[in-house]
């Protein structure tokens, strides 16, 4: 089955790890030039904008142009729709989590010395 393209969706476009890096850096510093988009993800510049023209497709990115320089922002409003599918297994997760405590909580017991 061939994959889907990474423009169809914000799923597609947030698989490469490289674009997510770029959304953490856009959520961190705000709005940047690509140039220093360039620097702090160490690339050459045309990936980056590859990157970016992926992230600007499906909406996570927006582009102002300045003078000569295109700064990009994040639109953090499209992540939402990543957020709810992952928010779903937040249950799970607790789950898990009540899980490796109640475990730890008998092992501790078990080390406890036993009075007589």
């Amino acid at each position: 089955m061939p994959r889907a393209a990474t423009t169809t969706d914000v799923f597609n476009a947030i698989a490469e790890p490289r674009r997510r890096r770029i959304i953490e850096l856009l959520a961190r510093r705000g709005a940047l030039a690509v140039g220093a988009l360039v620097v702090a993800m160490e690339l050459p510049q045309p990936a980056v904008s590859k990157h970016l023209g992926v992230l600007r497709k499906v909406g996570v990115v927006l582009v102002d142009k300045e003078g000569q320089q295109r700064v990009y922002r994040l639109d953090a409003q499209q992540l939402k729709v990543v957020h709810d599918w992952a928010k779903s297994f937040e249950q799970l997760w607790s789950h898990q989590l009540d899980r490796i405590k109640r475990r730890a909580e008998l092992m501790e017991g078990d080390s406890l010395p036993k009075r007589l």
